[in-house]
């Protein structure tokens, strides 16, 4: 492939590197140029054009993504359409995403130009969640590394999802005068919480001395019937001879391993009695944060027995804790603890220019006759109890009134010529303190319903507020989006026609793409497009 600008009479059949925007029409980065493109870029003034000429036998990004995408093996895992030539893949299970480092620098290492993306190994993923994206980074690719990388990875599988499994599970816990009823109590609503991802059955609990004969017999007797037993001690675990680790081995069990390099969760006890795994938990584990008993319960849970060499191999990336010299963040450090505070902006201020001459306000059409900013607006208040902020400027009356009795918040813009960035703005100043995030939604966006945002609410809720969640389809980014409180100061720096990608794109953050449908990319231009999609014109 060559790169690089050609006249623009020369460039019939050659691939646009940039977009151009012209009178009529818009050609994307990647469209492929014909003799009516190359005349109406001429009659735009253009002399020069910017494109890659192929090579015999180049693929196109698209056409490499896919090819790579044909031959990983899909356990568990779907992939989207290449587009730009990315393709992404997701989770069609709950469990725990497996990586093999190897196999995965190894491709990265074929050619710069074929990129493979993956999270982290062993990590827990939901039904629909991202685990991996292909990049191919030029705009076409020779054939003979593509060939390499399909090698490899039909030879060595690079990733999977393994599901969970569920489990009939049995608890026990020792007793000492110190530990209260209470912390036992919420120990065991923590458990039944961080089993309920894999549906699997807290048979009961057995509290117990905190003796080795009283551990070993109630192990004993949970056995018939578990598949796993934990065992919560009312005292940490200080050496092999303790009374957890002994009771394990005086029921005829065996202590795998004593202790993990994860902080917290170091005083964890793994073995087995028989086929049935065996964990005695860390004292962290009665917190609902991320601990080292989380790693190794998942594993379990997937199927896995976690072997002496791999828990001793998991010290890089575990520590966990906060400590004073690993500060978070200061937008972080604030962060309010309920991560569902969501308030929603609508922004309708826009001048609707290219509805043309007519005069018609594209947000005051009807759809099933009702204004369809209104309609916009009623999935927003629909979607969850949180604050919706309307922010208006063009024809901003008409467009409140089109609200009238709505529990909503009305803002005007009065800067909204100057662009979306100054609505984004007027936006995020209307609201509280408290807030977690910014759903911003496009007002013109008839398909999409309250459902749609109530699970981008939960995959951000699920993130934790740390990470930007965006609308998609096929692989493709559309709106709305969900800004976490740590971009806002970005938000307040954004000048002109610009909006949310900007942020998203530089904020460093990590993105969740929550498969929408058509609708993710449904906004409404023109007057053809408001008819095409069921409008009827007003105003």
């Amino acid at each position: 492939m060559k790169f690089g600008p050609v006249p623009v009479e020369t460039a019939e059949g050659c691939v646009l590197a940039h977009a151009i925007k012209l009178a009529e029409t818009r050609l994307s980065k990647g469209h492929i140029l014909t003799q009516g493109d190359l005349a109406a870029i001429e009659a735009a003034g253009m002399g020069h054009v910017v494109v890659a000429r192929l090579d015999p036998g180049d693929l196109l990004e698209d056409a490499a993504a896919s090819r790579l995408a044909a031959v990983i093996r899909h356990d568990h895992v779907r992939s989207s359409e290449a587009a730009t030539g990315r393709v992404n893949l997701y989770a069609t299970s709950d469990g725990v995403f497996v990586a093999d480092s190897a196999v995965v620098d190894r491709l990265n290492r074929i050619d710069p130009a074929i990129t493979l993306a993956c999270l982290a190994d062993h990590v827990p993923v939901c039904a629909g969640d991202m685990v991996a994206t292909i990049k191919i980074i030029p705009l076409a690719v020779a054939p003979a590394p593509v060939e390499e990388a399909c090698a490899l990875l039909q030879a060595a599988p690079a990733f999977a999802v393994k599901p969970f499994r569920a489990l009939r599970v049995t608890l026990v816990a020792t007793l000492l005068p110190s530990l209260k009823t209470s912390v036992m109590d919420k120990t065991r609503r923590i458990l039944e919480e961080r089993l309920r991802p894999s549906a699997s059955t807290l048979l009961g609990e057995m509290r117990v001395e905190h003796t080795t004969e009283a551990i070993a017999a109630a192990i004993r007797q949970a056995a018939p019937t578990s598949e796993l037993i934990i065992v919560f001690g009312a005292s940490a675990v200080a050496d092999q001879d303790d009374v957890l680790p002994a009771g394990l081995r005086a029921a005829g069990g065996v202590v795998d391993y004593l202790g993990m390099p994860v902080d917290p969760g170091n005083l964890i006890v793994i073995g087995h009695l028989g086929d049935i795994p065996v964990i005695g938990a860390p004292g962290c584990a009665r917190s609902p944060k991320e601990n080292g008993f989380d790693w190794v319960l998942n594993r379990i849970l997937v199927g896995e027995q976690p072997s002496a060499q791999e828990i001793s191999g998991m010290g890089v990336g575990g520590l966990l804790m906060e400590i004073p010299s690993r500060p978070l963040p200061r937008e972080r450090t604030t962060m309010p603890e309920d991560y569902a505070l969501i308030d929603i902006v609508v922004l309708a201020a826009g001048q609707a220019s290219r509805m043309g001459l007519s005069g018609h306000h594209k947000l005051l059409a009807e759809f099933d006759g009702v204004p369809l900013v209104r309609k916009t607006v009623e999935t927003a208040i629909a979607a969850s109890g949180s604050k919706v902020v309307v922010v208006t400027g063009h024809r901003s009356q008409e467009i409140a009134g089109s609200l009238a009795g709505l529990d909503v918040r009305i803002v005007e813009n009065p800067a909204y010529a100057d662009g979306m960035a100054s609505s984004l703005k007027t936006g995020l100043d209307a609201l509280g303190d408290q807030t977690s995030g910014l759903l911003v939604m496009l007002a013109d966006m008839p398909a999409i319903v309250p459902d749609d945002l109530r699970r981008m609410l939960a995959a951000f809720a699920q993130s934790k507020g740390e990470a930007v969640v965006r609308a998609s389809h096929a692989g493709k980014r559309g709106n709305p989006v969900i800004l976490p409180r740590a971009t806002f100061a970005a938000i307040r720096s954004l000048e002109g026609d610009v909006g949310a990608r900007q942020v998203v794109e530089s904020c460093g953050l990590a993105i969740i793409d929550v498969e929408l449908g058509p609708a993710a990319h449904l906004d409404l231009d023109t007057p053809d497009a408001v008819l095409a999609a069921g409008g009827i014109l007003k105003g």
